[in-house]
């Protein structure tokens, strides 16, 4: 039986539904046995702090008369965090950062807020201690007089903290542990987070201080909690990698003031996360031995190009069944790639194991680097090398033919600067494209067999 001035809801843990009922399956999401029960206030009593910008009552105004102005934006110390967040942080946004446990969330927070020296900061530790936090501090080698750290769960206290201190910035760590006393259900639930988000935003939007909030995931890799929070939100920063390797990866999914196609390199050093501004000679292999199985590929991450290693692994299959091994790669594409092998070029894969990787743990989704798994599993498969100055990038279609990709002038760019000599690319991508001041050696190719003699002749 609920208290009084409570009454029962139900809510989807997936997408932040209510129904006044239990239902085994969510009616507007549709995933099943996600419904659980919160108690929820008949009346908010929840606690919001004045801003003094009082509660002038809006008006409906034309859009020829609306002002525009640029967003007034926060440099952090992070150039690539910069990149990500389309120029800097806007003032009065709401940030969510979210990532696997011990990737390095709170590690990049800290370290780019501690070296801001003109503006006061609070940070709210829902998670950790103030001893956690300054041990942290002191592994980064940073320390910074207006940072202030506050310990605290309660959103109410919290409010109060941000008048007492009056920052400039915001930090809340995480967002799944605050909890509002105007809701009986526990810090974490679909109700709590969704309530102290709006209250967050509502704030943020008022004062002009920006927010930003560090976020769980669930096992699916998604943001935790309802999807309603990534809605709130003016931006989603998405921090991942393998943990087993030193790169890490800042994505923006979405991003109100700026471009969704940004992502940022890290690399986690022993004081900190380091800023990696050519990605494409830390993910190259520095040996000088030459082996079979490796190609070069020039990729995109966003706008961002760099080259990078496919390997491959092609050999008889000693228990039977064939083994399809692969990691950094779409598994389903490189099957297709594979039988456009069988079928167009000739080469008899189905009986022998094939192991597929990216070099340095990136996950690459980029169509044109199918020429380059092609070449790598070839390669393999005759053992023969494919030189350490020849790249390429390419789409490969189901017949066999290899197809144009985009922004190819700046992966051509990309090759050059770092000294290689020869680079396939699809016939007909240099449309439009002034080739007489490229001093590498452009290699167009139709075909996939094209590609192989052109490599192995």
């Amino acid at each position: 039986m609920a208290k009084k001035g409570y009454k029962t809801a139900w809510y989807c843990s997936n997408c932040g539904n209510e129904s006044a009922k239990w239902e085994g399956r969510c009616p507007a999401c549709g995933q099943w046995n996600t419904m659980v029960e919160e108690r929820v206030p008949d009346k908010s009593k929840t606690f919001m702090p004045a801003t003094g910008n009082g509660s002038a009552k809006s008006r409906p105004v034309k859009v020829s008369e609306i002002e525009t102005s640029s967003e007034e934006r926060i440099s952090m110390p992070s150039r690539e965090l910069n990149r990500v967040l389309g120029g800097g942080l806007v003032a009065g946004s709401l940030v969510l950062i979210g990532g696997e446990p011990g990737i390095g969330k709170s590690t990049l927070v800290l370290q780019n807020i501690l070296s801001i020296k003109s503006r006061r900061i609070l940070y709210v530790s829902g998670e950790e201690s103030a001893s956690q936090l300054k041990m942290r501090a002191d592994r980064i080698g940073r320390l910074s007089e207006n940072c202030y750290i506050v310990c605290e769960t309660s959103l109410e206290n919290i409010f109060e903290h941000i008048a007492e201190v009056d920052p400039q910035l915001i930090i809340v760590d995480s967002v799944q542990t605050i909890a509002s006393e105007g809701l009986e259900s526990a810090a974490g639930s679909v109700s709590q987070v969704r309530e102290c988000a709006a209250q967050l935003l509502k704030f943020a939007k008022q004062s002009g201080v920006p927010v930003i909030l560090i976020g769980h995931i669930n096992k699916d890799g998604n943001i935790a909690g309802p999807k309603v929070l990534e809605h709130i939100v003016d931006a989603v920063l998405q921090f991942e990698g393998d943990r087993q390797y030193m790169y890490r990866i800042l994505r923006s999914i979405k991003n109100r003031f700026g471009s969704t196609s940004e992502l940022g390199i890290y690399e986690m050093c022993q004081r900190g996360l380091r800023e990696v501004t050519n990605p494409s000679e830390m993910l190259l292999s520095q040996s000088s031995e030459e082996l079979s199985g490796i190609a070069i590929g020039i990729t995109l991450e966003g706008i961002r190009p760099f080259l990078i290693e496919a390997q491959a692994l092609v050999s008889t299959a000693a228990y039977g069944t064939p083994q399809r091994s692969v990691t950094g790669f779409d598994a389903k594409r490189m099957n297709m790639l594979l039988a456009v092998l069988e079928k167009r070029v000739g080469f008899k894969l189905a009986s022998k194991d094939v192991f597929l990787n990216i070099a340095g743990g990136l996950k690459v989704n980029d169509p044109a680097l199918d020429l380059a798994v092609i070449c790598a599993i070839l390669s393999s498969n005759v053992d023969m090398v494919i030189p350490r100055r020849v790249c390429m990038a390419g789409e490969v279609g189901l017949s066999g033919e290899i197809r144009p990709v985009t922004r190819m002038e700046q992966r051509i760019m990309e090759a050059e600067k770092l000294g290689m000599e020869t680079i396939l690319i699809p016939r007909h991508n240099l449309k439009g494209i002034d080739t007489s001041r490229f001093r590498i050696k452009i290699t167009e190719v139709a075909k996939v067999e094209e590609a192989f003699r052109a490599l192995f002749a």
